[in-house]
């Protein structure tokens, strides 16, 4: 449970990083904090199911396999998970390209809408445990 509330905080704290370095004109930087925040709700999602992965690679496809193609979290929630990594790789790595102005505040919508309803899912899932 304390890895569960780590994750959670650890996301959170992304967001708002994020949130002020789009204010500061840093889209690249952006995109590669929101990325983390869904990330880490995605590695925490996948605690619940007793997995965990080696890779940032391994950790979307066991989210997919797992909490996507069952239902459990909805598909969109999929989807950009795996746009925030395409862009975090142009932010981080990319070099002549950069994620734009527009880019970098969708992808903070979706972030924040991301860590939500992941956040939601954990908090049900305590209740039951």
């Amino acid at each position: 449970m304390n890895e569960l509330k780590g994750f959670i905080e650890k996301a959170e704290r992304y967001l708002r990083s994020a949130d002020q370095i789009l204010i500061a004109g840093d889209y690249d930087s952006c995109a590669s904090r929101c990325y983390y925040a869904m990330f880490f709700m995605a590695e925490a999602a996948l605690l619940t199911k007793g997995l965990s992965a080696t890779s940032h690679r391994g950790v979307i496809s066991l989210f997919g396999e797992h909490l996507v193609k069952t239902g459990v979290l909805d598909k969109y929630l999929g989807r950009v998970l795996n746009d925030a990594w395409d862009k975090r790789l142009i932010g981080d790595y990319g070099i002549g390209l950069s994620v734009a102005k527009d880019e970098a505040e969708d992808l903070l919508k979706a972030a924040r809408d991301f860590v939500g309803k992941v956040k939601e899912y954990l908090d049900q899932w305590a209740q039951q445990k």
